[in-house]
């Protein structure tokens, strides 16, 4: 699928790994609508994005339908009919079992099962009567394994992992197609922008450098070209770096003794009691961790997170 004053709606593409991907539909020559709930950081993003071709920005949070309803109707006048939809909202909270509150569930589950439904669905009529389509909605590694420390996010990539691979054999022979896109770590400064619960401190120190060090961690500009090929070629499933990969044929493989294995991992995670619910944002944690070792780990990170306004 090539670009010829094509449409394409990033959901979620104020900062990070949405943020890359419109920038690589652009340089694609579509024009690009962009949405996320906050105004300032849209603007931001608008900004950055308006050197490499036509984008509009909307205010928009993708967890409420009757938003994403008229969301698709403002692009849809203003620059026509969407021949790409790729859906990457979401929220990261980082913590044990016992910090973790109903609410942080319903948070997760309502922005990365339900927004990618309600993007999809939105989309959805127009781009069958018009018998070509390609809707992508970006996963996780969490979506495929439940790695421990983040169980509301793998609660909710489950859903979205489920609802990407139903809706791609749902649509088959229909010209529209559907992308599960499943990556492990990227660097793209979300660690400064996630939320930590229980001993947030603690839990910063093992995430941020995690999502940083290039082994463990892809490059972000990297992924959103993988993310837009697979996207444009109708490929039902896309895995992102070597962990997805590894995983997927482990769990397959013997799937007790996956869990079993990220058991052991959990235990020597930081533990945390159940008053402890706060959420803290990264970049408060950082702070307040004031780990030189930590920051020096990070350091990739932390400027791509500049790069990418997650600042």
């Amino acid at each position: 699928m090539t670009a010829s004053h094509q449409v394409a709606l990033v959901a979620g593409a104020s900062r990070g790994l949405g943020l890359l991907v419109a920038k690589e539909l652009l340089s694609r020559a579509f024009d690009v609508a962009v949405c996320a709930r906050d105004a300032a950081e849209l603007a931001r993003a608008r900004e950055m994005l308006s050197p490499f071709g036509t984008v509009r920005d909307y205010v928009c949070d993708v967890a409420e339908a009757d938003q994403v309803e008229a969301l698709v109707r403002d692009v849809e006048r203003d620059l026509g009919p969407v021949d790409v939809l790729i859906t990457v909202a979401g929220i990261i909270q980082v913590g044990s079992v016992e910090g973790v509150t109903v609410e942080q569930f319903r948070d997760a589950v309502t922005t990365m099962t339900m927004g990618p439904v309600h993007t999809a669905l939105a989309v959805l009529p127009g781009m069958r009567e018009r018998g070509r389509g390609r809707i992508g909605t970006i996963a996780s590694v969490g979506g495929l394994v439940s790695v421990p420390h983040l169980l509301p996010y793998c609660t909710a990539k489950f859903g979205a992992v489920g609802f990407s691979e139903g809706l791609a054999a749902s649509l088959s022979g229909t010209g529209v197609t559907a992308t599960s896109i499943d990556p492990g770590l990227m660097r793209t400064g979300s660690h400064e922008r996630a939320y930590f619960t229980g001993e947030s401190q603690n839990e910063y120190a093992w995430f941020a450098p995690s999502a940083s060090l290039p082994v463990l961690s892809m490059n972000a500009d990297r992924a959103a070209r993988s993310i837009v090929d697979g996207v444009l070629a109708g490929r039902p499933i896309v895995l992102l770096g070597w962990l997805p990969k590894v995983a997927q044929r482990v769990r397959g493989i013997a799937p007790g003794l996956t869990i079993r294995a990220l058991g052991v991992v959990n235990r020597v995670l930081p533990s945390a009691s159940p008053q402890q619910t706060d959420l803290v944002v990264g970049a408060t944690a950082k702070q307040r961790l004031g780990s030189r070792v930590v920051n020096a780990l990070s350091t990739l990170g932390s400027k791509a997170a500049q790069r990418n306004n997650e600042r």
